[in-house]
Parts: C-alpha cells; structure tokens; sequence
C-alpha cells in the first residue's frame, strides 16, 4: 500500500526486453535500506525489486502490466515518480493507493492558473464514473483532487510545491498517465449496483 506521496524522482538508465521487460531506475533512495523483493511505486505502479546497486534498482514487468499502464512508452531518461510502500505507523498525508493501475488517462489540456498549473484529462469510459468532484485520484502515483468532472472529462490543480517534487513539472499536452481510481469510490459503486 502507498499514499500516493511521492518520496523521490527517479531516472530511467536502462530498460531490456528479457521476457518480461526490465527497468533500471537510479534514485535518490539509500538503495542499502531497500530489500530485495520490496514494493516502490513507478509511476503509480507497484514494481518489485529483483536486484539493486548502489544509486539503482531493478524491477521486472510483466506483459500484463505493460499493457494496463503507460509502461510501454518508458525510454531511457524519463523521469519518473517514486514512492516507498506504506510501513505501519507512517503518516497517511495522501489517500489510500495500491498500485494497481486500473488504466491510463490522457492529457487533453494544460493552462496557468496564478501560479498553479490546471490539467484536464479524459479518462477511459469504463473508468470515468468512478471520478467525482473533490473526490481522490492517483496519477503516476500522485495522489491529488479532483476539482470538476464533465463526462469522461476531469481537472486536476497543481500547486508550485507538486510541480517541483514530482514530474508534474513536465506536463504536456498528449502526455498518458497512468490512472488509479480510489478505492472507496470503487467500493461504493459495486454496493450501488448490489442494490
């Protein structure tokens, strides 16, 4: 489990086709207090760690993962969300994130707002009735609030501190982030549909 703050921004510096796809991500982590085996979220995605240096580690990725995220469109140098998993006793300052990306959301607008930045992104359909005003996403592991929705339709708010500690920074229109709706919205919707 992850709260959807990011800790550190990683950088890509290899990724190979072995089977699975395998990523090399260099960090700002002390990668000796990291466990082999360990949960970091990529991008909002919950990777495990199968090998580690001294400023990387290594995660594999299934085909699986790679056809649910925007996984496929990593390339050497792109920086990248981190976050540690969740230990008992941490502070909870974003909302509950599992890391279990339910699909990717595109970026159709981005404008200045003072000196906050305001995106606007279309979510899949299948996944859009789960987002409402006020309520939490995460994208690329970023946890943030919602501020409106119109249909597939909804707009985020990013503050100076969110753009300087994440790759919220780098917003462009076109961009695919990966999407992870929240969990109580999921759960309310199927008590819904139970009736």
């Amino acid at each position: 489990m992850f709260t959807g703050i990011i800790t550190d921004i990683g950088t890509l510096v290899d990724l190979k086709q072995e089977g699975d796809l395998r990523a090399r991500i260099s960090t700002g982590y002390d990668t000796a207090r990291i466990d082999m085996g360990a949960s970091i979220a990529s991008d909002g995605v919950c990777l495990t760690v199968v090998d580690l240096g001294p400023d990387w580690y290594d995660v594999q990725i299934s085909a699986e993962t790679v056809s649910k995220t925007n996984l496929a469109s990593w390339e050497v140098g792109k920086r990248v969300n981190l976050e540690r998993a969740l230990k008992v006793g941490d502070e909870l300052g974003g909302h509950i994130v599992s890391g279990h990306v339910d699909g990717v959301a595109e970026v159709v607008s981005v404008f200045d707002d003072g000196d906050s930045t305001r995106v606007q992104l279309r979510a899949p359909e299948g996944l859009a009735r789960f987002i409402a005003p006020k309520g939490s996403v995460a994208l690329n592991g970023t946890s943030l609030t919602v501020n409106e929705v119109q249909g597939a339709v909804f707009g985020i708010n990013f503050i100076p501190h969110t753009k300087d500690v994440t790759t919220w920074g780098d917003v462009a229109v076109g961009d695919m982030v990966n999407l992870e709706i929240d969990t109580l919205a999921r759960y309310v919707a199927r008590l819904a549909e139970a009736g």
